[in-house]
């Protein structure tokens, strides 16, 4: 890849002549090598800018006095700076190089982690513009996806791509569902007392429960500073030609449009709804639904007699885990076949599902059993949102590499991401402004919008852009 007109980098940490289409030079070890280390700082990106997702549903129920609105601000507000740290973040891989960029973007997480276990350590102390500085400062988490999988893509050729990013993606996104399994397993954990103080938590219908909240955000500190050494240590960097200026020549080519419409429709469903879904059930089936129950803290009284109130830490992981492993499952597949008629399937998944799933977005309160059905319908669909998301997020990242030239690739991969990644938000501000079941309608018309788009540029006989 170097050439007279290139930067010239000095030192151990730059490669030289690296060329991965060349099968004779190319150092499978070191691809390999960078692509794990990056996966598990990847890994822990996710966990900082998800753990938020994990906390919010309960600060209420352990001292903070937040009202609904306020509860999907905090939820959503680590989408909005993951979107905009993004568009910072694409541009880096070039300037940086993959081993400062990892290493020092993993040893930022650990503040945002810190403060989360500070001021949950505490419940009901910190005023609310707090909790949104530390909501926003997770979102350096999502942020970071634009960098590190562009950064990775140099490491691998065309053919092995799809594998390649899908793994790191999909290894990378389990760090959502891992933040939000663990979560409610952790601050229940009495090991953790010497973490701190503990605090009562009270959900209605439930008896109170002595849980250290903080343990949440403090028992991930370790593993992060682990990513930070490990990248540092370990980790050299490609030395591709392309400063900010002409990374953004990306733009005048149509096919970054096309591929963000559909990024959005596959990570930005996927993101979105892992931040909501847990507010989301609360609000529909559980303590937050007025309908259901009555009163709050020890003195509330569940309306609708026989009715179980679901408890959102015991599902919500499901849905992150159900994409993440579809993204990495269904990566080696658009290896084979191509990502165009993955994306494809994906679209008319997407268009099915939530189309079933808002059935489930008006809890039926006549009844126990009309509640339970609702609450089932609602699951399931959720569920099968979360696994044609995931296919959706493996195939387009097989599309990107064979679309564009390499240089060109990661900008893409990068940008693309970065609209994506204001889901969270994006879903946030739709659930509260428009409702649940408007603001799905527009995901079906979206998703329709974007099986048209795959099927004419990418997937039918003859297609501009074969992918």
């Amino acid at each position: 890849m170097s050439s007279a007109t290139e930067p010239v980098r000095s030192g151990s940490e730059w490669l030289t002549n690296w060329d991965p289409e060349n099968e004779a030079t190319w150092d499978k070890s070191l691809a390999w090598r960078t692509l794990w280390i990056t996966t598990f700082c990847l890994t822990m990106c996710f966990v900082a800018w998800f753990l938020p997702s994990a906390i919010i549903p309960k600060l209420n129920a352990i001292g903070y006095d937040f009202t609904k609105e306020q509860l999907y601000w905090l939820a959503a507000t680590p989408g909005l700076s993951a979107g905009l740290l993004r568009l910072v973040w694409m541009v880096l891989p070039p300037i940086m190089g993959t081993r400062k960029m990892v290493a020092l973007t993993t040893l930022l997480l650990f503040f945002p982690v810190l403060g989360w276990g500070v001021r949950t350590m505490l419940p009901g102390t910190a005023p609310y513009w707090e909790l949104l500085v530390l909501a926003f400062l997770a979102g350096i988490g999502g942020g970071a996806f634009s960098g590190f999988m562009p950064s990775t893509s140099y490491f691998f050729p065309k053919r092995m791509q799809g594998t390649a990013l899908g793994l790191q993606a999909g290894i990378g996104n389990f760090g959502v569902s891992l933040v939000q399994l663990l979560t409610p397993w952790i601050i229940g954990f009495g090991m953790f007392w010497w973490m701190g103080i503990s605090q009562e938590m009270k959900i209605p219908g439930k008896a109170a429960q002595t849980v250290w909240y903080q343990a949440a955000s403090f028992v991930w500190l370790p593993f992060i500073l682990i990513g930070a050494y490990l990248a540092w240590t370990y980790l050299r960097s490609v030395p591709i030609k392309a400063n900010i200026k002409q990374q953004f020549d990306i733009f005048s080519n149509q096919d970054t449009w096309w591929m963000t419409i559909l990024y959005i429709m596959t990570f930005g469903t996927f993101s979105g709804l892992s931040a909501q879904f847990g507010l989301l059930m609360n609000n529909l089936y559980g303590s937050g639904n007025a309908a259901i129950v009555e009163g709050a803290g020890a003195t509330a009284r569940v309306l609708v007699e026989g009715y179980a109130i679901p408890d959102p830490a015991a599902y919500v992981f499901l849905g992150p885990l159900v994409g993440a492993g579809a993204r990495v499952l269904f990566s080696p597949l658009t290896d084979k076949m191509g990502g165009a008629i993955w994306t494809l399937i994906s679209g008319i998944g997407l268009i099915g599902s939530i189309w079933w799933t808002i059935g489930g977005l008006t809890p039926d309160t006549s009844s126990a059993a009309a509640l339970q059905g609702g609450f089932n319908q609602f699951l399931w669909g959720m569920l099968l949102i979360f696994l044609f998301s995931g296919i959706g997020n493996a195939s387009t990242f097989k599309q990107m590499p064979m679309i564009f030239e390499r240089r060109q690739a990661g900008g893409v991969i990068g940008w693309t991401a970065a609209i994506a990644a204001f889901g969270p938000f994006l879903f946030g501000i739709g659930l509260t402004t428009l409702g649940a079941v408007p603001f799905y309608w527009i995901g079906v018309a979206w998703a329709v919008m974007c099986v048209a788009i795959t099927w004419w540029r990418y997937a039918r006989p003859g297609a501009p852009k074969p992918s």
